[in-house]
């Protein structure tokens, strides 16, 4: 909060729900997305991501709850208010026959962007998708990856407070995808609220400071990725390899702080462990007395079992 007591979020979305006929695809859900913040909201094909979405972009209007954007009421009635968002969504909206900078000055001036300003404006988020070496080629020479670039370049030309990414990467090639992130990274540095949203869990991990995890028209768990892996109660796990006694070494291993369980696996133990880098010495050398080891290896638990866990499905359902 600011010291006035207002709100010094970026976004504000308060138990929003939406319905279309009988279908209720939002049922009350609630985000706030920090300036400088990269907010990651995740769920399977039809849990309400794209309605949630849509209604934080302006584009529909909630049936109840509020939606707020730098403090102002956010929705197809609020234009003004929506000059402080960027959206880039799945499908490309670049004008193929015109070069790189063509369509970025076409898309500034639909911003009021104008004369020195514009094209300032321009040479900077051609530097910040890695596109200033291909400004001068038509956008039909460009390859998928780069015309994803292209277009998150246009979203960003009039310095929006919050920029929204929907699945930026699908389909492009490994070196673009990467420059995206890269992107994506910068961008938060700088100041922008960015929301974001994938199907790959790894770039979750990556880029997301925070994450809501929505399923059925709720999230139904929010957090970093550290709260949310405990929040579901997931824990490491050290499997060791090795010959000996297994049955005194499992006494053994019982006794050790933040053991929770241990599992004969093969001709090894494995081992249920909270925060496991912290006890793994002590778990070595409880082993140790009874077992000749061989291996010791450590699992940690990641976001994908997290979003197994909370909705029964994989992301890429």
């Amino acid at each position: 909060m600011g010291q006035d007591g207002t709100s010094t979020d970026v976004v504000q979305v308060q138990d929003v729900t939406r319905s279309f006929g009988d279908l209720q695809a939002v049922a009350g859900v609630s985000l706030r997305i920090a300036p400088g913040e990269t907010y990651g909201l995740l769920g399977p094909n039809g849990a309400g991501k794209t309605t949630t979405i849509s209604m934080i972009a302006g584009l529909l209007e909630p049936d109840s709850g509020t939606v707020q954007l730098c403090g102002e009421p956010m929705g197809p009635r609020h234009t003004k208010i929506r000059s402080r968002l960027g959206l880039v969504p799945q499908d490309l909206a670049l004008y193929p026959d015109l070069k790189g900078r063509e369509n970025l000055n076409y898309f500034g001036a639909l911003q009021n962007l104008r004369g020195k300003e514009l094209r300032a404006r321009v040479d900077e988020v051609l530097e910040v998708v890695g596109l200033a070496d291909r400004a001068k080629d038509p956008v039909k020479e460009y390859s998928g990856g780069m015309k994803r670039r292209l277009n998150i370049a246009a979203g960003l030309l009039h310095r929006p407070a919050l920029l929204i990414l929907d699945e930026p990467t699908v389909g492009v090639d490994p070196q673009s995808r990467n420059a995206i992130l890269e992107s994506v990274e910068a961008l938060s540095g700088e100041g922008m609220a960015v929301l974001y949203t994938t199907h790959y869990m790894e770039e979750a991990e990556r880029l997301c400071d925070r994450i809501g995890i929505i399923d059925s028209g709720r999230v139904q768990a929010e957090g970093t990725r550290d709260e949310l892996i405990h929040l579901v109660g997931e824990l490491d796990q050290v499997r060791m390899d090795g010959t000996g006694d297994l049955t005194a070494a499992t006494d053994a291993l019982q006794q050790v702080p933040g053991v929770q369980r241990v599992d004969p696996v093969g001709g090894g133990l494995v081992c249920a462990v909270a925060d496991a880098p912290v006890h793994l010495a002590a778990i070595v050398t409880a082993a140790s007395a009874h077992l000749e080891l061989s291996d010791v290896e450590i699992t940690r638990p990641d976001l994908e079992q997290v979003f197994l866990h909370l909705t029964g499905k994989e992301l890429r359902d």
